[in-house]
């Protein structure tokens, strides 16, 4: 569920304009060039810079790659920042975003090395046959619908009440399988790690 990789197509964009100006801004605190950057993200350099330019809109999958790339959240990169660290996260207080027909609800403050999400996994979904590979764990939770997970060469069908905790460096991809989207709850571990170059490399295909 991260990791996106450069399908090369544009998108019709998305209100989004503070992401445009924070990327670029993570980019050069993280002492990193546009190629260095995007190739851990596993975007092209072309890519990465219509993104920081805001002549193209970052689906959530890709939203989560950056986050993890620049060790931030994807709160965060909306600018959705906490004023201190909370224990407790209010459900009333998850406001909705949207990217790439993926919808999220942050489910926890930024500045942790986890981050929390509630997330509605679209059918039809152009980004599903994207396998993404990435240091890290992700632990995902069916609330609503099915999903289709693919971890390595195994496929799982998910239903309500059940659960999935797997090491990100296995190659995998979520998708919906209900044909009406699914919701999920959604933890992963924010790394910012080049190893994430070494895994990208056999990746850059659909299953």
């Amino acid at each position: 569920m991260t990791e996106p990789l450069d399908n090369g197509a544009d998108a019709a964009p998305e209100e989004l304009p503070v992401v445009a100006p924070r990327l670029r801004d993570l980019r050069r605190r993280a002492g990193l060039t546009l190629e260095t950057a995007a190739r851990r993200v596993g975007l092209s350099p072309a890519h990465l810079s219509r993104l920081e330019t805001g002549r193209r809109q970052p689906s959530l999958p890709m939203l989560l790659s950056l986050a993890r790339t620049y060790a931030t959240t994807v709160s965060d990169l909306l600018g959705e920042t906490a004023p201190e660290l909370q224990p407790v996260f209010r459900g009333s207080d998850a406001e909705p975003s949207e990217a790439g027909g993926w919808t999220y609800w942050p489910m926890g403050g930024p500045g942790r090395a986890m981050q929390a999400l509630r997330v509605f996994v679209p059918p039809h979904d152009g980004q599903a046959g994207l396998v993404r590979v990435h240091p890290g764990e992700e632990w995902l939770y069916v609330l609503k619908g099915r999903l289709r997970l693919t971890l390595g060469e195994t496929v799982q069908l998910l239903d309500p009440g059940d659960a999935a905790h797997f090491d990100s460096l296995t190659p995998h991809r979520i998708a919906d399988a209900a044909g009406s989207g699914t919701e999920i709850l959604f933890v992963h571990t924010l790394m910012q790690s080049g190893a994430t170059e070494l895994c990208l490399g056999g990746n850059r295909r659909g299953l």
